[in-house]
């Protein structure tokens, strides 16, 4: 949805040298985009994967000093405007969930299409925090079900967490999908086993309790007049972001830009179909804040 967001961040409108922030840079592609829809435009890219940020670096190369990537969360936003020494910026876009660089690197374990990888699924595989074959492992039938159903909305998630307990140790994806198939509902154009490799990414990473942080940090530190454009893939991210929006907007701080989602169009979705869940909600900082 790359002119959809360019369109609700409208940096057309921003200032010289404005500051953009893509929170959650991947491959590039947005940034790339962003920058080139405006020359003097400045965008600081954040990840929390430091070999997708890599990725990143290689494409925007070309943009020289007006790109600066910064391994870091979009969580920790404010913190990397101080270091940096950064005005606030005009614009900030947050494109949740996984990238297509992370899903199509089978060695990463995010993607049910792998056989012998270990279920990694940590957004930074450097750190120290659990990894999804930790959880597979070790968490018990009653959390692996709350998982399953909180973050997947997995119709059936008591009957995959309990298959999932039975087939212990679970040591490679392609078994782990192989138990999430046998037990998980069926639905049309989507295999059964996508809902549990999503609750198991979404909570491996703390993804939605990182995204309310994220949301409050990014709404703070807007330049008056300045933008939030999020991109969500899943639920409880939207309800996250509308929830977020509804309360800046009741305390007089700003104004929600898109009353309902808007979705990616057919045509996109044809030429992209990961594109179909997305849903863009955007929102506009006061002038005077």
């Amino acid at each position: 949805m790359v002119q959809e967001v360019l369109d609700y961040l409208a940096l057309v409108h921003a200032g010289p040298e404005a500051l953009v922030v893509d929170g959650t840079v991947g491959a590039g592609g947005h940034a790339a985009a962003l920058l080139d829809a405006r020359v003097d435009v400045r965008l600081l890219g954040l990840d929390r994967d430091p070999a997708i940020l890599e990725h990143a670096r290689t494409r925007l190369a070309r943009f020289g000093e007006r790109a600066q990537l910064v391994h870091a969360s979009y969580a920790e936003l404010p913190g990397v405007l101080e270091a940096e020494a950064l005005p606030a910026p005009a614009g900030v876009l947050l494109d949740l969930g996984v990238s297509s660089l992370q899903l199509d690197d089978m060695s990463r374990g995010f993607s049910f299409r792998g056989s012998d990888e270990i279920p990694d699924m940590r957004f930074d595989a450097t750190g120290e925090e659990l990894t999804a074959q930790d959880l597979l492992n070790h968490a018990d039938e009653r959390e692996l079900a709350r998982i399953l159903h909180e973050f997947g909305e997995e119709p059936r998630a008591r009957a995959v967490a309990r298959a999932i307990v039975r087939a212990r140790p679970i040591r490679s994806i392609g078994q782990l999908r192989d138990v999430a198939r046998r037990s998980a509902l069926r639905v049309k154009r989507i295999d059964p086993a996508t809902r549990t490799f999503q609750a198991l990414r979404i909570a491996v990473n703390d993804e939605l309790r990182h995204l309310e942080r994220g949301l409050r940090a990014a709404l703070g530190c807007l330049a008056p007049g300045g933008r939030l454009v999020v991109l969500c893939f899943q639920s409880g991210e939207e309800r996250l972001v509308k929830d977020a929006f509804r309360e800046v907007q009741r305390a007089g701080r700003g104004r929600i830009l898109t009353k309902k989602p808007v979705r990616a169009t057919a045509q996109e979705v044809r030429r992209n179909p990961r594109a179909r869940p997305t849903r863009l909600r955007a929102f506009e900082v006061e002038v005077g804040a």
